[in-house]
């Protein structure tokens, strides 16, 4: 049984999340819920994978065998009944570092690229950076839930001319997880019309009761051809700062144009820390899994609780993923006086604008630490906002 009630302190160690206030402007004992990595300890089969790689001492340059595939396979298998092939896979140190290489590979200069907002912000940062046109097809908000305009959906794809189409899935923010439905919709749209699809499902471990990740390419055998689907073990089992991604590309000219743009960076192999730690955890992180699952499932249901009789605030409960979106809109106050109120209660949330402007009087909180820090922060915000 794993412990994930334990309060770890994260301070001085060069955290992203919990070292950075003054940068961003925050109080230093401001309670940080923004950054989308986890507060728990990873399994410890994981632990000691990465601690025999340290024991030998020699940090060379690394790579993989035919174990390493078969154990990313067998994961894929069984949790989501998805088939991949040798070929298709191609490592990377990250799922926004594989978004930048299919955009500079696969569209060129001045294309435009749909996405949905609200959106994970460096998604649409990324198609900016390489010159790319970022189109929104805004999602639907009603009562607490995101759905998708297909019409909206279809005419930018016409009048813009998108070549490609970069999907989150899970959601990130709105915590969605697509039916088989939907993604057939957007599939078929984008079939018709000859938009490559990018798939980010960094989030696919992380489903909730009641809801079922699809993959993309398993919603139609012939999505396959014109799709890329991009996975890691980062968010899953809290190793986004070790840098190993999986990339499935079953069309062999995309991936050849795609594996062409990450050796055109120089990029060679990936963290020998991060390869072993990326095995080990599709290999024997499962009963941490099941057990993270049950107490995330607890916090979002804390929180939804406990802000639905106290507050007027609607939280709107993940379907995937350990965000869960927080809509501030029926206090009806503005955007800046929400963050204003959140740095006076100390708590640090990731601001719904950055997301998009349709983000204006969300905030993005982060489920993944133990439940005392969860039940301090919604008593601060309950506090300050005086409700």
């Amino acid at each position: 049984m794993y412990n994930f009630d334990e309060v770890i302190n994260r301070k001085g160690t060069n955290s992203y999340k919990y070292d950075f206030h003054k940068r961003f402007g925050k109080p230093e004992d401001a309670i940080p819920l923004w950054v989308a990595d986890m507060d728990f300890r990873i399994p410890t089969p994981v632990m000691d994978a990465i601690q025999k790689v340290a024991d030998h001492g020699i940090y060379g340059y690394a790579d993989v065998g035919e174990d390493y595939f078969d154990t990313v396979a067998n994961w894929f298998a069984k949790r989501h009944d998805y088939h991949i092939e040798k070929e298709w896979m191609v490592k990377a140190p990250g799922v926004v570092f594989a978004l930048g290489m299919a955009i500079k590979g696969l569209t060129a200069p001045g294309d435009a690229i749909i996405i949905q907002k609200p959106l994970y912000y460096p998604i649409e940062n990324t198609i900016k950076a390489n010159s790319r046109i970022a189109i929104d097809s805004p999602l639907e908000y009603f009562n607490g839930r995101y759905t998708i305009n297909y019409i909206d959906f279809e005419k930018k794809i016409i009048d813009n001319q998108v070549k490609m189409f970069i999907l989150c899935n899970p959601h990130n923010p709105g915590g969605r997880v697509w039916l088989k439905d939907e993604l057939l919709a957007l599939g078929r749209i984008c079939q018709k019309h000859g938009v490559i699809v990018v798939s980010d499902e960094i989030h696919c471990d992380i489903i909730f009761p009641g809801h079922k990740h699809v993959v993309f390419t398993n919603v139609c055998e012939e999505f396959a051809d014109f799709s890329i689907i991009c996975t890691a073990p980062s968010k899953t089992f809290n190793l986004a700062g070790i840098q190993a991604s999986n990339i499935f590309i079953p069309n062999k000219e995309l991936r050849s144009r795609y594996k062409h743009e990450i050796h055109a960076t120089g990029f060679g192999q990936l963290n020998v820390m991060g390869l072993a730690a990326c095995q080990a955890a599709y290999a024997q992180g499962g009963q941490w899994l099941g057990e993270l699952m049950e107490y995330l499932a607890g916090n979002a249901a804390f929180v939804r609780d406990y802000l639905t009789k106290e507050t007027k605030i609607l939280p709107i409960s993940p379907e995937g993923s350990y965000l869960m979106w927080l809509d501030f809109n029926p206090l009806s106050i503005s955007h800046q006086e929400l963050e204003d109120k959140l740095n006076e209660a100390k708590v640090w949330l990731s601001s719904g604008t950055s997301f998009g402007e349709n983000g204006a009087g969300f905030m993005r909180v982060n489920l993944a630490c133990p439940r005392s820090l969860l039940k301090t922060a919604m008593e601060r915000i309950v506090r300050t906002f005086n409700i």
